[in-house]
């Protein structure tokens, strides 16, 4: 089986004419991503020669894009690492890929639904939760309303309203 694998950005699009390409990180930072000198578009390899803050993201070359056409060919890829590459974590601190697909759960084991995804606009994180009905609620990744638990999350319903 293939080892899961963590999205640390995607390739916005091709920048200038000698094959750099602008990324949208998902990552911390533009220097949490200098840390991996391999990344993954699907199966192939990317060794990252640099990688600069720029507009909206970031500029980054690779070994293996020589010109703006290879670039632009990456467009749309999502650019990966081995979950096993990330460095450990504190207690009680959480990947946002550790945390989507997991049952959410009230006090009493009631299924409420699964994480889809962590999303952050600026006040903390918000887990989106698909609920059994097919429809989705955001609420706030914080103790008392969401808990993780035992690889699950214990939620408080009234947010899920």
């Amino acid at each position: 089986m293939k080892e899961p694998q963590v999205i640390l950005a995607a390739v916005a699009g091709a920048h200038g004419i000698g094959g750099e390409v602008r990324l949208k990180i998902f990552a911390e930072s533009v220097d949490s991503l200098k840390a991996h000198k391999r990344l993954f578009a699907g199966e192939r390899a990317l060794t990252l020669k640099s990688v600069k803050p720029g507009s909206n993201g970031a500029i980054a070359r690779f070994a293996e894009i020589a010109d703006r056409s290879a670039a632009e060919a990456l467009r749309g890829q999502a650019l990966s690492i081995p979950r096993t590459e990330l460095p450990p974590l504190d207690e009680d601190e959480y990947y946002h890929a550790d945390l989507i697909g997991r049952p959410c759960i009230d006090a009493a084991g009631k299924p409420l639904g699964v994480v889809v995804a962590v999303e952050n606009f600026g006040a903390g994180d918000l887990l989106e939760i698909e609920k059994p009905d097919g429809k989705s609620a955001l609420i706030p990744f914080r103790p008392g309303i969401a808990d993780p638990v035992d690889g699950g999350i214990v939620a408080d319903p009234a947010f899920l309203a």
